[in-house]
């Protein structure tokens, strides 16, 4: 406590009933009871846990690895250097700004969503733009988000003499006037150039360049473009001169390049240019928690100059239980419609729902334990998480969501859960470990 204190932190003991925020977790022996108070602490990793052993005697070689599964963001041993307070010092720093950032207008009203899955890729992404320069390859499916992740990772970023975002449809480009979309152009270079052009990378000098599907370029086009990322220097088409450019670079990609590069379809040399960091974006199916809080968003966004209408109780079934293959995208549009086919004052109805979006019965819709819900009892015994802490969890899972939803009141969360004020007061009240 005295390293600490000294270090600039004001360290004080853990209450069970009330831990929030960052902070460290110090142990003398590995056992599960401890696995079970950072899943508890971390919230699964949602919440930064600093796991310290008191000595490098407690902390096995294999150890570290489960407590970062278990939800520690970080495990070492207070005697593994001379300076561990320093070390904590900055890690808590580090992860406060990063948090801070996260939970920010910036970031929560561009970004919407409270799922794990999402939160997480969210602070990595806050991590590498804020504190970074490095060239981030986005992956995930379309309708994810991924143009939406390249603007913020810009918006972050804090080079003093930042210029624009330039964006390249990679899809879009036309294999005989890649040169000049890319480098640019002199005057008379080809038939038809009759003024010079400045290309992508030549107006992303001091800015931004992001290449959206990179992984529909062509292995000549991908060679092409390998010398200006790696050498940050490219010749415009009809000049001998080399042009010198500074850009932060991002590319994305609905693609598993590492599965393309084995087929022989991306270059291994460009794949390891353009992926110093990667940050894959979850499906929509793979945060459904997130539907209901979008939906709202998307609803709000259309009604700009009234009172965004609610939800009548088969709606918000329907659009919680469909599929979305397109993602948010699809999402978005499925609402769209809806909302532009409602009149009048009152919920929005299942009339709304236009005839194609609508089930072909009752029976084609999702009950509650869909695959994300399989998902993620699999992760759980994968961690050999116990069918007792399981349901320990998913109980508290379910208490915070229906708190959240209930803006705090207990009361509310109670009758929604199905269970009397008082139990819900002693279940938040009483440590699960």
């Amino acid at each position: 406590m005295t390293a600490l204190t000294e270090a600039g932190l004001s360290p004080v003991a853990l209450d069970l009933r009330d831990a929030s925020g960052p902070g460290v977790l110090f142990f003398n022996e590995i056992n599960q009871n401890l696995f079970e108070l950072l899943r508890q602490l971390s919230s699964n990793g949602l919440v930064r846990v600093l796991a310290v052993a008191l000595s490098s005697r407690a902390l096995a070689r294999g150890d570290v690895w489960r407590l970062l599964q278990a939800g520690a963001s970080d495990a070492f041993a207070w005697d593994h250097s001379s300076t561990p307070a320093r070390e904590v010092v900055a890690r808590l720093e580090r992860w406060v700004s990063v948090d801070k950032l996260l939970n920010s207008p910036l970031v929560k009203n561009n970004l919407i969503g409270e799922s794990a899955n999402w939160r997480l890729a969210l602070r990595q992404i806050v991590e590498v733009a804020r504190f970074s320069d490095a060239s981030i390859l986005i992956m995930g499916e379309s309708g994810t988000g991924k143009e939406l992740v390249a603007r913020l990772i810009h918006t972050l970023d804090m080079r003093s003499r930042k210029r624009e975002l330039v964006t390249v449809d990679c899809t879009a480009i036309m294999p005989e006037l890649s040169g000049s979309e890319f480098f640019g152009h002199e005057r008379g270079s080809y038939t038809g150039a009759v003024t010079a052009r400045e290309g992508a990378f030549a107006l992303a000098n001091e800015g931004t360049i992001f290449l959206d599907e990179i992984g529909e370029l062509s292995l000549g086009l991908q060679a092409e473009l390998l010398r200006v990322i790696q050498e940050r220097m490219f010749k415009p088409v009809g000049s001998n001169k080399w042009t010198q450019t500074n850009f932060r670079l991002i590319c994305a990609t609905n693609r598993d390049l590492q599965k393309e590069e084995a087929q022989g379809n991306f270059r291994r040399d460009f794949y390891h240019r353009i992926a110093s960091w990667t940050i894959r974006l979850p499906a929509l199916r793979e945060r459904p928690g997130d539907i209901v809080p979008l939906v709202s968003y998307f609803i709000k966004q259309l009604s700009p100059d009234r009172e965004p209408p609610e939800l009548d109780i088969a709606v918000a079934e329907y659009l919680f239980t469909r599929k979305y293959p397109g993602n948010v995208r699809e999402l978005k549009q499925t609402v769209t419609r809806i909302v532009n086919r409602h009149v009048g004052p009152g919920p929005i109805t299942v009339g709304d729902i236009i005839e194609a979006d609508r089930p072909v019965a009752a029976e084609t819709l999702l009950s509650w334990p869909d695959e994300s819900f399989e998902v993620a009892i699999k992760r759980a015994l994968a961690f050999d998480v116990g069918l007792k802490q399981i349901g320990i969890a998913a109980a508290e899972t379910a208490i915070r969501i229906a708190l959240n939803d209930a803006g705090g009141n207990l009361q509310s969360a109670a009758r929604k859960l199905g269970v009397t004020d008082r139990a819900l007061q002693l279940r938040r009240a009483t440590p699960r470990l």
